[in-house]
C-alpha cells in the first residue's frame, strides 16, 4: 500500500507538469501565427482609386497600404452583386456550389463556411459591418459579430472600440465590413469639383453625371478613411505579428458596374501586408478570386488549403514565389429581384474576355434606371442626352439590350466598347473561349436558373417606360 500511495503521490505533480507543457506548446503555436485582419470596401471599381491610376480621387491609405504591401492588379468578383460575391469568399464554392446565386441569398448551411476553418485552426474569428451579407452573418458562424445592417457606419466604430479593449490572448481573424462607397452616397462632393471630373469613356457625360460622381468620390474618401483608421490600429495592436488584407466586394453602382460582368463591375482592388514576408511596395498582375481567399487564409493561418472547393491558395504569390496563378477569371450573374433579371456569365483569360447572357430577349434593368432618387437618377439625363446625341444612344442602348455573346479584347478595349463576337477574324477565339465556359458551366452543375420576373424588350410596359425617361 505505501508503495502504491508514493506512485499516486508522484503521478499527479507529472500530470500537472504535463499540462502546463501542453498549455506552454499551446500558446507558442498561438504566437506563431499571424493575427489577420481582413477590410472589406462594398461597390468600389478597382480604377477608382490613386492606386490604380485615377486622377480624380487621392486615396491616401489605399496608398499607404500598397506601400507596405502587394497591389494585385487583376483579382476579382465571383459575382459583380454583394451577396453572392461574399457568399462565395466565405465558401470557396462559386454561387452555383454554395446556393447563393441571385442576390440578397444565401449559401446553404450545410456548407463549412471560412469562420469554422479558422476557428479550427485555434482562431477567434469576428465579424463587423457588412462581411457576409446582412442578416446572414449569423449562419457563417463568426464568434462575434456587430452591425451587420445596411449602412450601419457606426461598425467600424465598434470595431475599432472592440479591437482596442480586447485581451484575449488567442490569434484573432477580424473581418471588417465598410459600406462605403455602397449608395446612399453623401449628400455633397466633399470638395470634389463636379467640373473638373473626367468621366469615363462608357459613360455619358452630363451636368447630372458630374454631380453624383462627385459623390461616389466622396464616398469612396469615407471608405478610404474607415480603411486608414482600422489599418493604424492594427499595426498598433499586433505590430508586425499581421496579416492585412483589403478588398471590394465588386464594382461601383454605375451603369456597366455593378450586376454587369464587364470589369468595372468584376474587377476590385486587393491589396495585402505581412510583414517579413511580402515585400513592400510591390504589384502583381497574376490572376486571382475571391473564392480563392478562404483557401489562402487558411494555409495563412498554418492550416492546409480544403479539397474540393473552386478556390485555390495564392500564398506563393504572396511571397513571391510566382506571379501567375489563374489562367482563366470566371465570374456569374442571375439577378437582383424583379429590379434586375439578368442571368449571365463570363470568362476571361490575360487578354480576352467572352460573356453569355442567358437571356438576350430580356431588357437589362437595374437600381440605376428603376429606382428614383436613389443614387442613380443621373439615368434620365443619359436617355434624355440619348434622344440628340448618336453617342450617348449607344451607350444607353448598350446598357439595356445585349446579344447572347460578347467578345472583347481586353488588351485593346479595356471599357469594353467593341463586341467582336460577330468578327470572323476572331471566330477562334470566341469558339475556344465558349468552349472553356461551356464546359465550367458542366463541372459546376450550373443550372442557369432565371430568378425573379424580367422584363421583357418587346413588352409594351417597357418601351412606354423608355419613353416616359426621356421627356
Amino acid at each position: 500500500m505505501p508503495e502504491h500511495g508514493v506512485r499516486r503521490k508522484w503521478f499527479v505533480p507529472l500530470a500537472c507538469w504535463l499540462a502546463v507543457f501542453h498549455c506552454l506548446g499551446v500558446l507558442s503555436a498561438f504566437a506563431a501565427l499571424p493575427n489577420i485582419v481582413v477590410f472589406i470596401s462594398d461597390d468600389h471599381t478597382q480604377r477608382d482609386s490613386s492606386v490604380y491610376g485615377s486622377k480624380d480621387i487621392v486615396t491616401p491609405h489605399v496608398d499607404k497600404l500598397a506601400a507596405a504591401g502587394l497591389t494585385f492588379d487583376r483579382a476579382f468578383a465571383p459575382s459583380p452583386s454583394c451577396a453572392p460575391s461574399r457568399g462565395a469568399m466565405l465558401t470557396g464554392l462559386m454561387p452555383a456550389r454554395n446556393g447563393a446565386e441571385p442576390n440578397h441569398s444565401e449559401p446553404r448551411a450545410d456548407i463549412k463556411k471560412l469562420p469554422a476553418y479558422l476557428q479550427e485552426l485555434g482562431y477567434e474569428v469576428v465579424a463587423f459591418g457588412k462581411v457576409g451579407h446582412y442578416n446572414q452573418t449569423a449562419h457563417f458562424g463568426f464568434d462575434h459579430f456587430e452591425h451587420i445592417g445596411y449602412h450601419e457606419d457606426i461598425a467600424i466604430l465598434a470595431a475599432l472600440e472592440w479591437l482596442r479593449n480586447r485581451t484575449s490572448t488567442k490569434p484573432l481573424a477580424l473581418f471588417i465590413g465598410s459600406n462605403w462607397p455602397h449608395v446612399p452616397w453623401p449628400i455633397t462632393a466633399e470638395g470634389h469639383d463636379p467640373g473638373a471630373l473626367t468621366i469615363p469613356e462608357n459613360h455619358v457625360d452630363t451636368p447630372a453625371t458630374r454631380q453624383f460622381r462627385g459623390k461616389y468620390y466622396a464616398a469612396i474618401g469615407r471608405m478610404d478613411a474607415d480603411l486608414g483608421a482600422v489599418w493604424q490600429l492594427a499595426q498598433e495592436k499586433f505590430g508586425t505579428n499581421l496579416f492585412f488584407q483589403y478588398f471590394s466586394d465588386q464594382g461601383a453602382q454605375w451603369p456597366f458596374g455593378k450586376w454587369c460582368l464587364y470589369e468595372d463591375g468584376i474587377r476590385t482592388p486587393m491589396i495585402t501586408v505581412w510583414p517579413g514576408h511580402i515585400v513592400p511596395g510591390t504589384r502583381t498582375s497574376a490572376m486571382v478570386s475571391l473564392v480563392d481567399v478562404l483557401p489562402t487564409l487558411v494555409e495563412v493561418a498554418g492550416g492546409q488549403a480544403p479539397e474540393g472547393l473552386d478556390g485555390r491558395s495564392f500564398k506563393k504569390v504572396l511571397l513571391g514565389e510566382t506571379d501567375r496563378f489563374r489562367d482563366l477569371i470566371f465570374s456569374t450573374h442571375s439577378g437582383d429581384g424583379n429590379m434586375n433579371v439578368y442571368p449571365s456569365r463570363c470568362v476571361r483569360d490575360d487578354r480576352w474576355k467572352y460573356i453569355l447572357n442567358l437571356h438576350p430577349e430580356f431588357k437589362f434593368t437595374s437600381h440605376v434606371t428603376e429606382v428614383a432618387g436613389e443614387d442613380g437618377n443621373y439615368w434620365k439625363s443619359w436617355v434624355q442626352k440619348a434622344k440628340a446625341d448618336p453617342d450617348a444612344a449607344t451607350k444607353v442602348h448598350r446598357y439595356q439590350e445585349r446579344p447572347r455573346e460578347e467578345l472583347y479584347d481586353l488588351q485593346n478595349d479595356s471599357f469594353e466598347e467593341r463586341n467582336l463576337a460577330e468578327d470572323p477574324a476572331n471566330a477562334p477565339v470566341l469558339k475556344k473561349m465558349r468552349a472553356a465556359l461551356e464546359d465550367w458551366m458542366k463541372q459546376q452543375g450550373d443550372q442557369s436558373r432565371t430568378y425573379g420576373n424580367p422584363t421583357m424588350l418587346s413588352a409594351p410596359a417597357a418601351r412606354e417606360k423608355d419613353a416616359k425617361a426621356a421627356e
